[in-house]
């Protein structure tokens, strides 16, 4: 043993596939929702969005878990799918569903999700991006209905999840594939590390 202690790692979501992510890194962790303001100037760029965002959710759970004497990390995230430019969130209902994937199909969009780690009893924060390439096939308007009626892209930024059916829709990406379902791993574990928490333990 190294001596070191390792704070508690707290989710500042509730999005059951960043739950899920998490997870893989074999790591104890809790979940506390965060209920932050999401609004953004419309000047902003993609980085700014996600990251600023990331942070904003991260801040709202810390200065609920800094209430409590152990040492807490708490990773906020943000993910949003811009289209020359234009950032496209999660839908309002169905039928802007449908006009986003409309607009996606048979083109090549970007996925941002920004990362943010904040310690609660240092205050010491690292907030990061990723960016990755997905290009769509090239669909039908029955086809984009029919996976909008699966339900699937009410709660998903773009309309589509690649984790799920949205993966029939997928043509091919460049990146990281976790960054598109929430959460960059790769990105997440290089940070957690600058906080002595190493997700691959000698």
């Amino acid at each position: 043993m190294d001596g070191k202690i390792t704070p508690r790692i707290i989710l500042a979501s509730t999005s059951p596939r960043r739950k899920e992510l998490l997870a893989f890194l074999r790591l104890p962790f809790e979940v506390m929702p965060s209920h932050a303001d999401e609004s953004t100037p419309e000047s902003w760029t993609p980085q700014q969005i996600v990251e600023t965002l990331a942070a904003r959710k991260a801040e709202a759970v810390v200065n609920v878990a800094a209430q409590s004497e152990e040492a807490g990390l708490v990773i906020g995230s943000d993910t949003i799918v811009v289209l020359d430019g234009l950032v496209l969130g999660k839908p309002a209902d169905h039928a802007d569903a449908v006009r986003m994937l409309t607009v996606l199909q048979g083109r090549t969009h970007l996925v941002y999700t920004g990362v943010a780690c904040i310690h609660t009893v240092t205050g010491k924060t690292l907030v990061r991006h990723r960016q990755t390439e997905v290009t769509m096939k090239p669909l039908s308007h029955e086809q984009i209905v029919a996976y909008v009626n699966t339900g699937e892209p009410s709660d998903k930024a773009g309309a589509y999840g690649i984790q799920g059916m949205g993966a029939t829709l997928v043509e091919s990406i460049q990146g990281c594939y976790f960054n598109v379902v929430g959460l960059p791993l790769s990105l997440l574990s290089d940070m957690l590390s600058d906080f002595g928490v190493d997700v691959l333990r000698p």
